[in-house]
């Protein structure tokens, strides 16, 4: 990685040299995922990054950014949080068309990525060999699951995150913490038998700060969220009322 400290556009004062940002994912996490959204696109990707990145620093909390691909290099270029992306495919370097490899990331800049989003799902066959070739390229895994069955298989792999998330709750106006609560703790102690340094996170119809503290109450470690804030009249004030949940 470089060490530039030249300016980023629409940012005052130097970046920050690339071994001085902290590359961590730091539990209690808020992870936010802006999806394709056509309002967290491009230039409106990057206002959003530099409001979470602000929200993260006013009320003291960990972030992380999943911005769409087309936006993730520039993004990790230029702002100071880490940055994640939303798929990873397990393919070898060298001719693999289309396909987004742990090497690409590492050199775009990225922390990690989401894996087996229920948006993006993957064969079995396919979910150990992603999970190994992110973690042999030294990348977080942020391994999503639909329930606390298939957590705890998965929670064989030991990724560094797990993100619980009922589809049928994603985009919409009911919270998981609110409207299936025992779902998160089953979650946490299901994965915790299998592999106790697994960090559960929840998601799906996260809005309030009420339902991060609800989920954070009942054992997860952070949130992973998209729609609540991608979508939102003001990204920065439905990101400042999720993190005063925590």
């Amino acid at each position: 990685m470089g060490t530039s400290t030249r300016s980023a556009p629409g940012r005052s004062g130097p970046e920050l040299p690339r071994a001085t940002i902290d590359r961590r994912l730091k539990p209690p996490l808020f992870l936010l995922n802006l999806k394709c959204y056509p309002a967290a696109l491009g230039p409106r990707a990057d206002a959003i990054a530099r409001s979470l990145a602000s929200v993260g620093r006013e009320y003291g909390v960990s972030v992380g950014l999943v911005p769409s691909l087309p936006d993730l290099g520039r993004i990790a270029a230029t702002h100071r949080l880490p940055i994640l992306a939303p798929h990873c495919d397990p393919q070898p370097p060298g001719a693999s068309t289309g396909f987004t490899i742990p090497e690409a990331l590492v050199a775009a800049g990225a922390l990690g990525s989401l894996v087996n989003h229920s948006e993006h799902r993957l064969p079995p066959s396919r979910m150990v060999p992603t999970v190994e070739r992110l973690r042999s390229a030294g990348l977080v895994t942020v391994l999503c699951t639909r329930d606390a069955a298939e957590s705890s298989r998965w929670a064989r792999l030991s990724p560094p995150y797990l993100a619980v998330e009922p589809p049928d709750l994603i985009g919409g106006s009911r919270s998981v913490s609110t409207a299936r609560p025992g779902l998160i703790r089953a979650t946490v102690e299901a994965v915790h038998r299998v592999s106790p340094t697994v960090k559960v996170l929840c998601g799906a119809g996260i809005h309030t700060r009420r339902d991060v503290t609800i989920a954070l109450e009942l054992g997860s470690q952070g949130i992973l969220v998209a729609s609540a804030v991608a979508t939102a009249p003001d990204p920065r004030a439905a990101m400042v009322e999720l993190a005063r949940g925590f």
